[in-house]
């Protein structure tokens, strides 16, 4: 059973910028879709972006389009969420998570496989 291990998170000042770093290690039995996702206090878990095995699907929230950018390295079975111009409202715990085949957007439930978090703050 392969295992993802997320990394990168830290404290920041707004306007600042952080990469996460997303690991897949074990045993995967198929392509994987990549996606990262957040979980703030008093929000509801929101997916970020998500990215197909050979970059043919690529979406982002609305709430980050144009500041994160996901990418992967699939050589090294990494993944990454590159984050721009951070604001206070992305302070928060972010995962990574992936499933086989296909992305099917941002809706979390249907990634059934999951990383621990990284905390990412960021300071006004």
């Amino acid at each position: 059973q392969g295992q993802l291990v997320a990394s990168g998170g830290g404290s920041v000042q707004a306007g600042g910028s952080l990469r996460l770093a997303c690991t897949a290690s074990g045993y995967f039995h198929r392509d994987l879709c990549m996606a990262w996702y957040r979980q703030s206090p008093g929000k509801e878990r929101e997916g970020l972006a998500t990215l197909g095995q050979n970059g043919n699907y690529l979406r982002y929230a609305d709430s980050v389009k144009g500041r994160f950018f996901i990418s992967r390295d699939n050589t090294k079975n990494i993944a990454y969420l590159q984050m721009n111009d951070l604001r206070p409202e992305d302070t928060g715990t972010y995962f990574c998570a992936a499933k086989d085949d296909a992305c099917v957007g941002l809706t979390m439930v249907a990634y059934n496989y999951r990383g621990q978090g990284t905390q990412v703050t960021v300071s006004s």
